[in-house]
């Protein structure tokens, strides 16, 4: 395991971590004794929005008991909430990781790669460095306000459905029915294929 670097420094969420723990995170990815799928939504409209997705991905792959196993293509699309042209348009994408981190832990990591992005909250619906959000994790329904499974407005946006249906057609978003019902319902309008992008699968 190895941290990623940007602009050539380390990422501070990352610490040393000891070869005999690196080991048994290993051991236990590769016998899978509790293995969950969780689905991760990224999106970046400031920056190099492309390198940043990338880091955030590599950072995620960094995180012991968490194995990136599907990147999608990128899309980009106009920004939710706001006035048209007044913010840079996202490139977005979607991955599937398998993990035995429970939802909070997965949670703070994906919070930690925010800031460590140096997204800055300050208000609703505004220009992000990075932002990541978990869309699924296995069959979880939750209504807990900090973390609500799945993500509460993940039926609604093309964004999330269309990337997520190209790395999995059969995809169940639960509690709502096949990703692929989803996003014929809102259609693909304001979501652009870029085909000339690439976010590779960490080795």
């Amino acid at each position: 395991m190895t941290a990623f670097s940007t602009e050539g420094q380390s990422d501070p969420t990352v610490q040393p971590v000891p070869a005999s723990v690196v080991e048994q995170v290993d051991a236990a990815d590769i016998t899978l004794s509790n293995p969950k799928l969780a689905v991760l939504s990224l999106g970046a409209n400031l920056g190099n929005r492309l390198e940043t997705l990338q880091g955030a991905i590599d950072a995620l792959e960094d995180t012991p008991g968490l194995r990136v196993k599907a990147v999608s293509p990128v899309y980009e699309t106009e920004p939710w909430g706001v006035d048209p042209g007044s913010q840079p348009s996202y490139f977005n994408a979607v991955i599937v990781v398998k993990t035995t981190l429970p939802p909070s832990s997965l949670l703070e990591r994906g919070q930690a790669i925010e800031e460590a992005f140096e997204r800055v909250r300050e208000e609703r619906w505004g220009p992000r460095t990075i932002d990541v959000d978990i869309v699924s994790y296995a069959d979880v329904v939750s209504d807990d306000p900090v973390l609500t499974l799945p993500h509460p407005r993940a039926r609604e946006r093309a964004f999330v459905l269309a990337p997520w249906h190209d790395v999995d057609p059969e995809a169940q978003l639960p509690g709502a029915g096949p990703v692929a019902d989803l996003l014929t319902g809102v259609g693909r309008d304001g979501v652009l294929p870029r085909a000339d992008l690439e976010l590779r699968l960490p080795e």
